[in-house]
C-alpha cells in the first residue's frame, strides 16, 4: 500500500479555512432564514394568550384594589403589613406583577376575605 503525503502550502491551507468557514456561515445563514419566520409565527399565535394573560392580571389587580379600598387601606399601610414596598403593591394592582402565594394568602387575611374571593372572576 502507498503512503500519500499531502504537503499543503499555507495560501491553500487559508483557502480551505476560508472556504469552510463560508459553508458555516451558508449554513447559519440558512437556519436564520427558517428560525425567524417560526419564531415570528409562533408569537403571532401567541396573541390570545399575552391578551387572555393581560385581562386576568387587570382584574387580580382590580380585585386588591377594591378589597384594599373598601378597607379604607392606602398602599403604604398595606405593604408595612406584609413587608413588601409600596411599589410593590402598586405593581400588584395595576398588573404588573403579581403577588406570591404567601403575600396573596397574606392580603386575603389583612382584607377579612377568603383568597379565592381575591381569586374569584379572573379565570384561574
Amino acid at each position: 500500500m502507498e503512503e500519500r503525503v499531502f504537503n499543503l502550502d499555507s495560501q491553500t491551507v487559508i483557502h480551505v479555512v476560508a472556504q469552510m468557514i463560508n459553508i458555516l456561515l451558508l449554513f447559519a445563514f440558512a437556519a436564520l432564514l427558517v428560525l425567524v419566520p417560526l419564531a415570528l409565527l409562533k408569537y403571532l399565535k401567541s396573541k390570545e394568550v399575552r391578551r387572555e394573560t393581560a385581562i386576568i392580571r387587570q382584574s387580580l389587580g382590580e380585585a386588591l384594589r377594591e378589597q384594599r379600598i373598601r378597607c379604607n387601606m392606602t398602599q403604604e399601610f398595606v405593604a408595612e403589613a406584609l413587608g413588601v414596598s409600596r411599589q410593590a403593591v402598586s405593581k400588584w394592582e395595576n398588573g404588573t406583577s403579581d403577588p406570591s402565594t404567601s403575600n396573596l394568602i397574606a392580603l386575603a387575611k389583612l382584607y377579612g376575605v377568603p383568597a379565592e374571593e381575591l381569586l374569584r372572576g379572573i379565570g384561574v
